[in-house]
């Protein structure tokens, strides 16, 4: 496990590689940035992307999704996986909001994860992208470069990610942070194929140097 020095470091180092990394999910508010999350479980946000204009030109309050069938918003966002849940939820979550919040999302993480569809994660993005308030979202990228560097434990839960990674930084630099963790994990720190000989965090990683040993010992054993 990484110490404090190196985990300063690693985020360091994350910030001149990403200075400008923001939330990729195009929105104008923070209910759309709410369907928006929505939208994204299991799903890329560049996908959700070339979805989202049409529908938010066409729906722009909670009542404008519950004034069609749940068959016509299915099929303006088919394209996107688990279409008929979320279309099912983003239903549920407007008659709430028109019900119990005045139509407006509200800005508590805890209000917010009573919402059909709207987990921890997607509460900790739209507290801290639309409202400011500190709190770190642990995606798929968060959760994966997290444990590579040895931030966390490779058994930690995704709720033990967070609550690790929220101990161990300032709270002053959560939000910016996630958005540092997931560019991150999402253009350098892959899934599949990180950048590994090019990563200035190679001398501290512990998944990166046992990558790189057992590409050595693949070559040594081509050679023989």
């Amino acid at each position: 496990m990484l110490n404090k020095a190196q985990i300063q470091f690693c985020l360091e180092q994350i910030e001149d590689m990403f200075p400008d990394a923001h939330c990729e999910l195009h929105h104008s508010n923070p209910f759309e940035l709410t369907i928006a999350v929505l939208l994204s479980a299991q799903c890329t946000d560049a996908l959700v992307n070339k979805v989202t204009p049409k529908l938010f030109e066409k729906y722009k309050t909670p009542q404008d999704y519950l004034d069609v069938t749940i068959e016509e918003l299915q099929d303006d966002i088919r394209s996107i996986g688990l279409y008929r849940n979320k279309a099912k939820n983003i239903q549920k979550l407007s008659e709430l909001l028109l019900n119990e919040y005045g139509g407006e999302i509200p800005k508590d993480r805890d209000e917010l994860t009573k919402l059909p569809g709207v987990g921890r994660k997607t509460a900790n993005v739209v507290v801290s992208v639309a409202y400011g308030v500190p709190a770190i979202a642990v995606d798929t990228h968060v959760e994966r470069v997290s444990k590579r560097l040895g931030i966390c434990k490779w058994k930690d839960s995704v709720l033990q990610v967070e609550e690790t990674l929220m101990k161990k930084i300032p709270k002053s630099l959560w939000g910016a942070t996630h958005h540092r963790l997931i560019f991150f994990g999402r253009y350098h720190c892959k899934a599949q194929n990180p950048n590994c000989p090019e990563c200035p965090l190679l001398s501290i990683c512990r998944e990166g140097k046992k990558r790189m040993n057992q590409k050595e010992k693949k070559k040594l054993t081509q050679k023989r």
